[in-house]
């Protein structure tokens, strides 16, 4: 069974051999819920995707002293999410499966038929809520790389983002239910391009939007036979983009820091 993964600023400078002390809620959930004891294997990363193997040396007033046995690295290839905002908490259902399935930076969309809005303090409760899943989801899928989450954008923004990815060899992918080109059918000599993959609500992506998207650099695609909701179709084309360039192909040892 692979090692409980924590979150810990200390990892980015750590080196092999260091006691790196866990503090805060991450060190109460470890010691307390979790029960953690001395000699135990866990992980702790960074969020930006450094991880230390150790074990804890002590557990002692709800902190943990873990030694550094190996310090590792998450190749994960640039995968972004823009998913637009949908109601019944489907985005934020996108936004934990993207995250266990390897997405790298999320962007949240006020799309035209999004009926969830996030005006005024509702954008940053939002902002932060996505993040909050993000590590937790990071945790579950002993992930060392936290997704970046970005601030709410509208369509017009949206645009401005496209072109520059696109501008920085980014690919970027628009699920559409009436694409005639299928995401499967898609060739990639370079399968660690970044991608781009945008989602819309449950209303769908409007047609001056999939224009606009167009215009900018975006490829519409679709993704299979049937329509997936808000929550899934995003994740699901991560899915099929990894085997689709291999990403799965292999179970590769993460690199190690020397």
């Amino acid at each position: 069974m692979s090692a409980p993964v924590f979150v810990c600023d200390a990892v980015t400078d750590a080196g092999v051999g260091d006691a790196v002390v866990l503090t805060g809620q991450e060190a109460r959930h470890a010691a307390t819920v979790q029960r953690r004891e001395a000699g135990e294997r866990i992980d702790l990363v960074d969020g930006r995707g450094r991880r230390a193997v150790g074990r804890i040396l002590t557990v002692i007033d709800g902190e943990l002293e873990v030694v550094v046995e190996a310090l590792e690295r998450d190749d994960d290839p640039v995968v972004v999410l823009v998913q637009a905002l949908a109601k019944g908490g489907r985005d934020e259902q996108a936004v934990e499966s993207a995250t266990e399935l390897g997405v790298t930076r999320l962007v949240p969309w006020a799309a035209e038929r999004s009926i969830v809005q996030w005006r005024g303090p509702k954008a940053d409760k939002g902002r932060t809520a996505w993040h909050t899943l993000a590590v937790a989801a990071t945790k579950q899928s002993r992930r060392a790389l936290v997704p970046t989450v970005d601030s709410l954008v509208t369509t017009r923004q949206l645009e401005l983002l496209v072109a520059d990815a696109l501008g920085n060899g980014a690919r970027v992918l628009v699920l559409h239910e009436v694409a005639e080109t299928a995401l499967a059918s898609l060739a990639w000599p370079d399968p660690r391009q970044p991608t781009w993959i945008v989602v819309g609500p449950e209303g769908g992506i409007t047609d001056r939007e999939i224009g606009a998207l167009r215009a900018a650099g975006g490829e519409p695609v679709l993704l299979g036979p049937h329509v997936l909701r808000a929550s899934s179709a995003g994740p699901a084309a991560i899915a099929a983009l990894a085997a689709l360039r291999g990403t799965w192909s292999a179970a590769p040892a993460p690199g190690a820091i020397r």
